[in-house]
């Protein structure tokens, strides 16, 4: 690899660790300034019918999913730790080409982190963002909601979301590429390889 390969990787990849710093610094601030000023269990209506803020210490996963159950607590924490180092090998293997996969690969790597962070610090996951009043599915007779969650999380979700979108309709290695240029270009590729 030549020393100008190696400093635009390098570039690459400091860009990327400081996008997921940053964002798990917004994680990780909002939860301190939420468990500051939020007596536990107290609702601060911000939308109404939408979203308030009330902090709660959440010991599962998602919808506290494992509270209480220390052996599954201990499985997701290391499931996260190996999920994060290879959210992160992947950002520069498999998607060394892709700088639109990379960018929800950060978000979910600051989501996995922020959490992480939260259940080896405190053995709890801060979270604040009430969301129960919201029923998306009401109409249908659903009395489904998304419950109390965090910055992360939200991070969690756009960023899958996002990966999702991109690896499917963005860019030439995309499933199905948008742009006729993306489609030309990925027809030129699988030609060259045809005749490897």
């Amino acid at each position: 690899m030549s020393s100008e390969k190696r400093h635009r990787l390098a570039l690459r990849i400091c860009a990327w660790v400081v996008l997921a710093l940053v964002l798990l610094a917004v994680d990780l601030v909002t939860k301190q300034i939420a468990g500051t000023f939020l007596a536990d269990g107290k609702k601060v209506t911000f939308l109404a019918g939408f979203i308030d803020f009330r902090f709660v210490r959440n010991e599962g996963i998602a919808f506290g999913i494992g509270e209480g159950n220390t052996f599954f607590m201990v499985f997701i924490t290391i499931l996260t730790v190996v999920l994060s180092v290879g959210i992160g090998i992947a950002a520069f293997t498999l998607f060394k080409n892709n700088r639109a996969a990379r960018i929800p690969l950060a978000f979910l790597e600051a989501g996995a982190l922020g959490n992480l962070a939260d259940r080896l610090i405190f053995g709890y996951v801060r979270d604040f963002l009430d969301m129960s009043a919201f029923r998306p599915f009401a109409w249908m007779g659903w009395d489904f909601n998304f419950g109390v969650c965090n910055v992360a999380d939200y991070f969690i979700t756009l960023g899958a979301v996002a990966l999702i979108v991109v690896l499917l309709f963005i860019g030439p290695t995309a499933a199905f590429p948008l742009k006729k240029s993306w489609r030309e270009e990925a027809k030129r590729r699988e030609e060259s390889h045809g005749a490897d």
